[in-house]
């Protein structure tokens, strides 16, 4: 099942609603921390400077990434706490996740590489994205990670 109809919204932390701003969290605390049994910060002080997509269906949360604009002239813009709520899972919203986020990067930080920490079980994933592996393997809470950057689109919009 791919056709599931779902609207894309892009928010800072002030313009969610608390109860928004609740279920985006409870759905990462409920992958990130219980399903992948890994204690960490999850509310790590990067979320009221980020943005928030987010897949809609209605007012159910589908799934969420969290958009950091580049930090210097330099610095790509970067995308982390990737995450698609467990009941949506099997209807490719992480293809979908990705593209969107993706497209607002390069809408709202054009001529800037995207970067990600990415599981390392999810290299491929990443790559037919156009993202490259730029580190070697390394651990972040016990789980195998690697750095991976996407280059700056040769297509423009």
């Amino acid at each position: 099942m791919s056709g599931i109809a779902y609207e894309v919204d892009v928010s800072s932390l002030d313009e969610l609603s608390p109860r928004d701003l609740y279920a985006m969290l409870k759905m990462r605390l409920d992958v990130f921390v219980v399903e992948q049994k890994c204690a960490f910060p999850e509310m790590d002080g990067k979320d009221p400077e980020a943005l928030h997509l987010r897949l809609l269906a209605g007012k159910e949360l589908l799934a969420s990434t969290r958009i950091i604009a580049p930090s210097g002239e330099d610095d790509p813009a970067y995308i982390g706490r990737v995450v698609v709520s467990p009941d949506h899972r099997g209807k490719r919203l992480g293809d979908k996740l990705m593209a969107e986020s993706i497209a607002a990067c390069e809408r709202l930080f054009p001529g800037r590489p995207i970067a990600l920490s990415a599981q390392s079980h999810l290299e491929k994933f990443y790559a037919a994205f156009g993202f490259d592996t730029v580190s070697e393997e390394y651990l972040e809470d016990d789980i195998p990670h690697i750095d991976m950057l996407r280059p700056v689109s040769r297509v423009s919009a």
